[in-house]
């Protein structure tokens, strides 16, 4: 097409730009006249359409508007029959009831009403003092006996109430909706038509009380006013009620609205009488109105003046012809002056792209023009300092690329040493060699030797703990071996005693026989004083023998008790040993959880690489990927690990709480045995009282074989007596050794249950082995550790023999070295020493008392 244009042009105009511009501009000058004449006609004509539509809009509007209004109060008396007290026959709570429920009717309310069908009788009601719906002028009086349903909500046509009040007005335009209630029974609500005007859409009323220009009407079937927008004139006084009077329609709008509506047309006249006095006041000379009909036969007419309806478009009309006209002069004036300057421009700007286009970047595009052309010259000027500027950036970025790929090949190496280093450390940890650490200051990675540090420090705490349950282990074992000696000693004390109590019961036999052979010789007096003497003697010896033996059984016993309370101590010291294992089973479980966060913190490293992977090259992209991977399984591995290690302490904490239970119990037979031990010792200070009772009746018999001559009945008599005592001995040493018996009982029944707790704490030293450290096992634990001690009594424990000094420090990761054992080592030795000179002292003080006890037997002598 542009080469048929080109054959068509003459070369005279082709050849000059000037002539093709005022040629150009003749053609545009022309358009403009033609277009902007036929635009104007076209947009006045599009406006007042539009103005139409509009108008037929707000007709739509308003009759909806009034259709949801008569629905809304068909829907108020429906709910207002499915009340409760609808249900009754109560005229006084159905009184009630529509008292309370009529406040929250609409401000149209006029009354409600509870009517009997047949009699049209107000049987209950609210803002009425009629008796009747006769009164009230109610207009469908008949239907509500013979056309009355009680399942759909009828409305009366528009009617004049007669105004109780009658003070202003004689009537009030309303409107009623009425219902079945019961077979004879009908609830009226009434609502005020002229109240209504105030919720229209294009009420001057409701639109701040100013003159909008435009009128409202409702028209019934009859084409009387029943509603507006004016409040039918009940706002000003009884002449301006329009309230069923006839609309004037000289133009047919009723009966175009009932057979064409919806619709809006123009009229270019006056309105009618109707509308041109109160309350309307509408008299302009022409105006626009839109109508439409509801379904239930009313009309809506909008009426809008033709100043505010269509006075834009007379507006667009005069302006659009003059600015035509206008355009057109501007057109030629300036197209002249402008069009040379244009053309000389274009031309050396033309040049001046020519010799960019060949390769000359160093070419001026400077003008002293600030319109179009001169923005076109600095544009070039931009383009091509833009030109420089991205070659050098090309350049320059080609070179980054090249050291940004270097970088990032860098990392990902150092990533993958760093990834194989922390793993194999994290697999050999993970089988139990606790001695492994990452080396975290041979990688440059901020984030890899963080994850290495801390790494470190979990396995040195774990590693720590470790060997502090370790020795634990070990002490407990070393305990319950010395509760098991304690108890076997305890034993074999109590072994003793039984034999003591047996010869001192063989003797009371003994002791016995004898008295009753003097009492038959002195009974027969055939005795001679040597034979009495001999009889003595026997006696005293048995006498002293049976005291002999009832002061070694009351040591014995008396050791008895003591070793039980040694055991007592012991199995106090024992049960605060787990005690403390318990914490420090906690406090691998606390790390254990530490490690499990670590390994979530691992797996967000992953999950990092994963993303940094996504942002990178395709190639760095793989190693990225590989090393996340690796790192995700290497965290998985160490909450394997920390998993395993749980379920150890678990099986811990359960053996732990076996170990504590079967304490209890043997806390329990000790306290029972030592109440044995207890009555035995009381039983063998009675049998001492006895013996020196027999002691003092061997002396009596002494003396009386003196007086034997005069004292032989006396003899007797004091005979029977030490017979009766010594009955009384016999049976004191059977019940004593009875209970001997049952303390040897229950004191192999200590030695199982230390046993017990023996092989407990070897399975906790064995649960452990599987751990390797480099804390020296067999050396102790200052204080940065675990500090057992030995007290006087050779357990383990503090200065005070019931206690045992545990104490634990999280910060220690090594045992400690031998000069910090040294300090530790003396004071062992200084109390071991104390011991065995407090050990010396007491083996005196025995021999002190056993020496006095014989000074005492020394005392004791027959008297012959």
């Amino acid at each position: 097409m542009a080469g048929n244009l080109r054959r068509i042009v003459p070369a005279v105009i082709r050849r000059s730009y000037a002539l093709k511009f005022g040629i150009v501009l003749l053609v545009l000058g022309l358009s403009v006249g033609t277009l902007g004449i036929a635009a104007t006609a076209t947009l006045t004509e599009s406006v007042e359409e539009t103005v139409l539509e509009e108008q037929e809009n707000a007709a739509i509007q308003e009759a909806r508007a009034i259709e949801n209004w008569d629905e809304q109060n068909e829907q108020l008396l429906m709910s207002a029959t499915n009340a409760p007290a609808m249900g009754t026959d109560d005229e006084e709570e159905i009184e009630s009831y529509l008292q309370h429920s009529y406040s929250d009717l609409p401000e149209e309310r006029m009354n409600a009403l509870y009517v009997d069908t047949t009699t049209g009788e107000i049987l209950a009601g609210a803002d009425t003092d009629a008796e009747t719906v006769s009164e009230l002028e109610f207009p469908d009086e008949a239907a509500l006996e013979d056309d009355l349903s009680e399942h759909t909500v009828q409305r009366t046509d528009p009617y004049a109430m007669p105004d109780e009040l009658g003070v202003a007005f004689d009537d009030r335009p309303v409107v009623s909706y009425y219902i079945g209630v019961e077979e004879d029974r009908a609830l009226v609500f009434t609502f005020n038509l002229a109240d209504r005007s105030g919720e229209m859409l294009s009420s001057r009323y409701h639109m701040s009380q100013t003159d909008s220009g435009t009128t409202v009407t409702i028209l019934n079937e009859d084409g009387e006013i029943i509603s507006d927008d004016a409040y039918l004139g009940y706002e000003d006084d009884r002449e301006s009620v329009t309230f069923l009077t006839e609309y004037e329609d000289d133009d047919g709008l009723h009966e175009r609205a009932l057979t064409d509506g919806p619709g809006a047309t123009r009229i270019d006249e006056a309105p009618s009488e109707t509308l041109h006095e109160a309350p309307y006041d509408f008299s302009p000379d022409g105006y626009v109105v839109g109508y439409h009909t509801t379904e239930d036969g009313w009309t809506v007419l909008v009426h809008t003046t033709d100043a505010e309806a269509l006075g834009f478009v007379d507006t667009i009309d005069q302006y659009g012809t003059m600015i035509t006209l206008g355009g057109v002069l501007l057109i030629g004036l300036f197209g002249a002056v402008l069009g040379r300057n244009t053309a000389t421009s274009i031309d050396r700007l033309r040049r001046k792209a020519g010799q960019m286009e060949d390769g000359d970047l160093d070419v001026e595009f400077e003008t002293k023009r600030i319109d179009n052309i001169g923005r076109l010259y600095d544009g070039f000027g931009s383009m091509r300092d833009e030109l420089k500027r991205q070659i050098t950036e090309s350049e320059d970025a080609r070179a980054e690329a090249e050291r940004e790929r270097e970088r990032v090949e860098r990392l990902n190496d150092d990533l993958e040493q760093a990834a194989t280093a922390y793993g194999s450390v994290m697999e050999t940890a993970a089988d139990g060699d606790l001695t492994a650490r990452m080396a975290p200051e041979e990688f440059d990675n901020e984030t890899m030797q963080t994850i290495g540090t801390e790494f470190n420090e979990m396995l040195t705490e774990i590693e720590a703990t470790v060997e502090t349950l370790t020795e634990f282990a070990t002490e407990v074992a070393i305990a319950s071996e010395e509760v098991t000696a304690s108890s076997e000693e305890v034993r074999a004390a109590s072994e003793e005693v039984s034999e003591s109590v047996q010869e001192i019961s063989d003797g009371a036999d003994r002791q016995h026989q004898s008295l009753q052979s003097v009492d038959t010789e002195m009974t027969n007096l055939s005795t001679t004083t040597e034979q009495i003497a001999a009889s003595s003697n026997d006696v005293a010896d048995i006498a002293e023998r049976t005291a002999r033996t009832s002061r070694d059984g009351r040591q014995a016993a008396t050791e008895a008790v003591e070793a039980c309370d040694d055991l007592e101590a012991e199995r106090r010291a024992t049960i605060a040993e787990f005690e403390r294992l318990q914490e420090q089973v906690d406090q691998i479980t606390d790390l254990t959880e530490a490690i499990t966060e670590i390994a979530e913190q691992t797996n967000m490293l992953a999950l990092n690489a994963n993303i940094e992977a996504s942002r990178s090259q395709r190639d760095d992209a793989e190693g990225f990927s590989a090393v996340a991977a690796e790192v995700k399984e290497l965290s998985q591995d160490v909450k394997d690990a920390a998993d395993r290690i749980d379920d150890n302490l678990e099986g811990i904490q359960n053996q732990t709480d076996r170990s504590a239970a079967e304490l209890e119990r043997t806390s329990e037979e000790i306290e029972r045995v030592n109440d044995l031990v207890t009555n035995a010792v009381a039983a063998l200070d009675e049998i001492a009282e006895y013996a020196q009772e027999t002691n003092d009746g061997v002396q009596e018999i002494s003396a009386a074989s003196e007086e034997q001559a005069a004292s032989t009945q006396e003899v007797v008599a004091m005979v029977d007596e030490v017979a009766t005592i010594s009955e009384e001995t016999t049976a004191e040493s059977e019940t004593v050794a009875a209970a001997a018996e049952e303390q040897t009982t229950a004191l192999t029944e200590v030695t199982r249950s230390a046993d017990d707790l023996t092989g407990q704490a070897t399975l906790l030293s064995e649960a452990l082995d599987r751990f390797e450290t480099d804390a020296d096992a067999t050396a102790g634990v200052d204080a940065d550790g675990l500090a057992p001690q030995l007290d006087e009594g050779g357990a383990t424990g503090a200065s005070n023999p019931e206690e045992v000094a545990f104490e634990f420090d999280e910060e220690a990761s090594t045992a400690p070295d031998e000069n910090d054992r040294e300090p530790s080592d003396i004071e062992r030795e200084e109390t071991e020493a104390e011991r065995e000179e407090t050990e010396a002292e007491r083996e005196e003080t025995e021999a002190e008392r056993e020496e006095t006890e014989a000074e005492d037997d020394d005392s004791f002598t027959i008297v012959d």
